[in-house]
């Protein structure tokens, strides 16, 4: 992934921002915001999806300007209008091969308040997805898009695409561009820290999704809680059945579950994946931005949940644990946490390893502390289970990606960066930079 910083452009940005906010029904009227509906405990939430078209050209002719000038690119994207209440967007398109070779910007007008944002970029190239020749590929329509992007409770939003210039023309769009607008819905009903009180009842999807867990927490449970380095290396009979004589199996991390975050589990596809076992873990972060509380994380993961799922067309959200920036480890992937369920998140390497997203983009940002050590803590667990040292070299086999071809047999550390396996920017230059540290950690964790 490519994160973008937001920026203004100038006299361009002034402009824009002074635009009058288009209502539906006639341009340069302004309508007050959509009223909110009237939620329920555990209303699973919505997407809007609204096609993206032509605004115009970037640079208007004038009949001084040179005739040899090429043209400057056309802009797509959305005048500003009010839609219904939103936290989160992205961009998506038909061919989940195509690229967005452009730059895309959006402003949103936050619920309540009435004010605007600046434009911020959205981070046009979006690598975690499903291997090209898995199951989850050939199920479904899956999509091309950008990363999600969360700008809080905002009830309008405009959007800008400017193609980037080959040497002679434009670069052309992918087809079927459409801006995905994402309500997260509220939390489940009951949800009170470490468990549902009063219960609510389990669907048959939930039930299935919590009882991946069996052994680790009770059917139902919000959180799997922590345990020390000695307890913990009873967890690896979750794995293989036996409990070794000599195990390097770090500290548990409190893991929040599916349930914690309020999963909608009937979104997703019902059958797990799993691969034959976790030989790597690869670090991302979400490219969603900074701008969340650690209150709004559980908000932001069930958006994102629904973003891959609904708009990106994936079987579930594509990594396998999600850490914010206050250190809270969440379980990703339904399939259960210690199993090797497979995820989407590193294009041609989700066989035989595990994806950990750090909630928040770190192109030009220092990750928090708190987040650098529970991914430390995590992966000394988790690859502590398949018996797996952080600090070693791994052999894995591309399934194909833009950096190695299908079949090749690649050396890369147990605890990589995305861009390891990809060429992409991801986890961005500042978490990239924790890594070798991390990796002395989480041996230290293991007791190695």
């Amino acid at each position: 992934m490519r994160p973008f910083l937001a920026t203004c452009l100038g006299a361009v940005c002034t402009a824009a921002l002074a635009l009058p906010l288009a209502a539906a029904g006639g341009a340069g009227a302004t309508t007050p915001a959509a009223p909110r509906p009237a939620r329920t405990d555990g209303l699973p939430g919505s997407t809007q999806s609204l096609p993206v078209g032509a605004l115009g050209d970037a640079a208007p002719h004038t009949p001084d300007r040179e005739t040899t000038a090429e043209p400057a690119p056309r802009e797509l994207g959305l005048p500003a209008r009010t839609v219904r209440p939103f936290s989160l967007l992205g961009i998506v398109w038909d061919d989940a091969a195509a690229e967005l070779h452009g730059r895309a910007q959006v402003r949103t007008r936050a619920s309540g308040s009435g004010e605007w944002s600046g434009w911020q970029d959205v981070q046009v190239h979006n690598d975690d997805a499903p291997d090209l020749g898995s199951a989850e590929r050939h199920d479904s329509a899956v999509r091309g898009s950008t990363a999600p992007l969360w700008v809080g409770d905002s009830d309008a939003v405009q959007l800008r695409i400017t193609p980037e210039r080959s040497d002679r023309a434009a670069a052309a769009l992918p087809g079927g561009l459409r801006l995905e607008l994402v309500d997260p819905g509220a939390p489940p009903r009951g949800l009170r820290g470490a468990r549902l009180d009063p219960p609510a009842p389990l669907s048959a999807e939930a039930a299935a999704a919590s009882a991946a867990n069996a052994g680790f927490a009770p059917l139902g449970a919000t959180e799997i809680p922590a345990l020390d380095r000695a307890a913990s290396q009873g967890d690896i009979a979750a794995v293989d059945g036996m409990r070794p004589e000599q195990t390097y199996v770090g500290p548990r991390p409190k893991i929040i579950t599916r349930a914690g975050w309020g999963a909608d589990e009937k979104l997703r596809e019902k059958a797990f994946t799993y691969t034959t076992t976790v030989r790597a873990a690869f670090i991302h972060h979400s490219g969603s931005g900074n701008n969340y509380s650690c209150a709004e994380a559980p908000s932001l993961i069930r958006a994102m949940y629904r973003f891959h799922v609904k708009s990106n067309h994936w079987r579930d959200i594509g990594y396998n644990f999600l850490v914010d920036k206050c250190g809270t480890v969440y379980e990703g992937r339904a399939g259960g946490v210690a199993k090797p369920v497979m995820g989407a998140h590193t294009l041609g390497f989700n066989s035989g390893s595990t994806g950990i997203a750090v909630l928040g983009t770190f192109t030009g940002t220092e990750p928090a502390k708190a987040a650098v050590d529970a991914v430390a803590r995590l992966t000394a667990w988790k690859l502590g289970l398949y018996h797996v040292d952080p600090r070693a070299m791994v052999k894995l086999t591309s399934a194909g990606g833009n950096r190695f071809a299908k079949g090749k047999k690649v050396s890369l550390h147990v605890i990589s960066g995305h861009r390891d396996g990809f060429t992409t920017d991801c986890p961005g230059a500042h978490l990239y930079a924790k890594l070798p540290a991390t990796r002395r950690a989480a041996a230290t964790l293991q007791g190695r």
